[in-house]
C-alpha cells in the first residue's frame, strides 16, 4: 500500500505529520498518494481513504463500523460514553440515542425554533453595537451564538454570550479541545518536554466543565431551575424504550456535555466558512436576499417555523460550505471482519480515516472545479445525478450525527436573519487559513458587519 515518502524507524510517518493543522496534511497525502495509503504513527498504522470508489466501500455497514480511536477516544477523558465517543458495544449509546431520537423530531423541533430566533436577535443586536468599532472576530461571534443556542434549548442554561467577556466554560472547551487536537499524534515524550503547561491544564479544564453540567443537572433535579420541554428534561424523565430504564446522572451529563461540545462548535465553524465565502461572492449574497425577501417578506415580522424550510438557496449555500470545509473534516471506520479495501487486504478491526476534505473535491465526483464555491451543485437534479457516497458531513450509518436537522435549521435561520439585516464586507488582503480544534473554523477571520439601511 503506498505510504508518504521518507519513512523512519520507530516513528514512522510523525515527521511528515502536521500537528497544528493534521486533517490537512493528510489531505495534501490523498493528492500525493491517491485514493488509499497507509500512514504509520509510532507502530500504530491507519488506512487512510480520500474519495473514489473507496470510499462507497468503507461506508457500507455491514463491512464496516464507526472506530472510537485517538483523537476522539482522548475526549473520553471528558465525555465518557456520549453519543459521539461511545464505543460501538457500550450500552449507554444506544440507550441515549433511543431516549434522544425523539427530541430531534419535527414536532419537537418546533419548541427550540422561538428560542434560536431569540438568540439571533441577540447576535445581530449585539453587532449592531458593534458596527462603528471596525471589524468584527467572526469565528468567536459564531461560537457565541451557537453555544448560546444549544445551552438555552438543550439544557435551559445561558452562557451569557453576548455578555463582555467569556464564560469560563468556554475558555475551559476551547483548551481542552484544542489539546485533544495537537496530541493526537505527537510524541508522548516531547509532549512532557514541549506541552507540559497544556498537560497540566487539561484536568482542570475537564473538572471545571464537568462541574458546570453537575450544577445544571442538580438544579434541574431540585426544582431551583424550572422544568422545561428540552433534551434535559426528556433524558431526566424518558426511559429508554426498549429496556424500561432512566439514564444515570453520569450518562446525562456525559450528553450534555457532548451536545454542549459538538452542537455549538461544529455549526459556529459552518457559519463562519459560510460567511467568508459570502463576503468574497456579493453576487450569492443578492441572490439569497431576493430568495429571503419572497419567503420572508420585508416587513421584519418574525420568522415562522416553516418558511426556514422554504430558503432553499439559503441552505444550498449551506449545503456547500460544508462540501468544501465540513465542520468534522474526517472519521474513523473499522473492518468488521477481514476483508478488502480497494483490492488490498484489511484485517478485522483495522482501522480505516475517511478525510472528507479530500472526498468532497474528488475531481470524479464533483469535476475539475471542485474547489470553486458553487451552491448551485446542490439543486435536485445535480443531487440525484452524484452517487451517495460523494458527500457525508454528518458521517454514515447509525453512528451519524442525530443533530442534523437541529443544525441545519439553526444554520439557514442565523444566515438568513444576518444576510437581511447586515451587508458583510471582507477585510482586504485576508486569506483563508483553517484551524483544527477536532472541528474547524477559519483562523482570524474578522469582516467588516455594516448595519443595512
Amino acid at each position: 500500500m503506498p505510504h508518504p515518502a521518507w519513512r523512519l524507524p520507530l516513528l514512522g510517518d510523525v515527521v511528515r505529520l502536521d500537528p497544528q493543522r493534521p486533517v490537512q496534511r493528510e489531505m495534501q497525502f490523498v493528492r500525493e498518494l491517491g485514493d488509499v495509503f497507509e500512514i504509520s504513527i509510532i507502530g500504530r498504522k491507519v488506512v487512510v481513504v480520500g474519495g473514489g470508489d473507496a470510499a462507497a466501500e468503507v461506508f457500507d455497514e455491514t463491512r464496516f463500523a464507526k472506530a472510537v480511536v485517538p483523537p476522539v477516544s482522548n475526549l473520553r477523558d471528558l465525555a465518557g460514553d456520549g453519543l459521539f465517543t461511545a464505543f460501538n458495544s457500550e450500552p449507554a449509546w444506544a440507550q441515549a440515542h433511543n431516549v434522544l431520537m425523539p427530541a430531534f423530531s419535527q414536532s419537537a423541533m418546533r419548541t427550540y425554533h422561538d428560542v434560536m430566533v431569540e438568540c439571533v436577535d441577540q447576535l445581530c443586536g449585539y453587532w449592531a453595537d458593534l458596527a462603528d468599532h471596525g471589524p468584527i472576530g467572526v469565528s468567536s461571534d459564531m461560537n457565541r451564538l451557537t453555544l448560546e443556542v444549544i445551552g438555552r434549548t438543550g439544557f435551559g442554561y445561558s452562557f451569557d454570550s453576548f455578555s463582555p467577556g467569556r464564560h469560563p466554560f468556554v475558555e475551559s472547551m476551547t483548551r481542552a479541545m484544542s489539546y485533544v487536537s495537537q496530541t493526537a499524534n505527537d510524541i508522548p515524550v516531547i509532549r512532557e518536554i514541549l506541552g507540559w503547561k497544556a498537560m497540566r491544564q487539561n484536568p482542570k479544564d475537564i473538572a471545571l466543565m464537568k462541574s458546570t453540567v453537575d450544577q445544571v443537572i442538580a438544579a434541574r433535579r431540585s426544582g431551583a431551575s424550572p422544568r422545561q420541554d428540552d433534551l434535559l428534561q426528556r433524558m431526566l424523565e424518558n426511559p429508554d424504550p426498549e429496556t424500561g430504564e432512566l439514564m444515570s446522572d453520569q450518562s446525562i451529563r456525559n450528553q450534555v456535555l457532548t451536545f454542549l461540545i459538538a452542537g455549538h462548535e461544529t455549526t459556529a465553524g459552518l457559519l463562519s466558512f459560510a460567511l467568508h465565502y459570502l463576503s468574497m461572492n456579493p453576487e450569492l449574497v443578492e441572490r439569497a436576499r431576493e430568495e429571503i425577501d419572497q419567503v420572508l417578506g420585508t416587513e421584519g415580522a418574525p420568522v415562522d417555523f416553516g418558511q426556514v424550510a422554504k430558503l432553499r438557496y439559503v441552505r444550498r449555500i449551506i449545503d456547500e460550505t460544508l462540501r468544501l470545509w465540513p465542520s468534522g473534516p474526517a472519521f474513523f471506520r473499522k473492518a468488521r471482519q477481514e476483508t478488502t479495501l480497494a483490492g488490498y487486504p484489511i484485517g478485522k478491526g483495522e482501522t480505516i480515516l475517511v478525510v472528507l476534505l479530500a472526498l468532497h473535491r474528488d475531481p470524479k465526483l464533483w469535476g475539475d472545479d471542485a474547489e470553486r464555491f458553487d451552491p448551485d451543485r446542490f439543486l435536485p437534479a445535480a443531487v440525484r445525478a452524484r452517487p451517495a457516497h460523494a458527500y457525508k458531513p454528518f458521517g454514515v450509518g447509525a453512528r451519524s450525527c442525530i443533530g442534523r436537522q437541529f443544525a441545519l435549521h439553526e444554520a439557514v435561520l442565523a444566515l438568513s436573519q444576518i444576510l437581511t439585516r447586515f451587508d458583510i464586507v471582507p477585510t482586504p488582503g485576508y486569506e483563508l487559513t483553517v484551524e483544527e480544534l477536532l472541528t474547524i473554523r477559519p483562523e482570524n477571520l474578522r469582516l467588516e458587519i455594516r448595519p443595512r439601511r
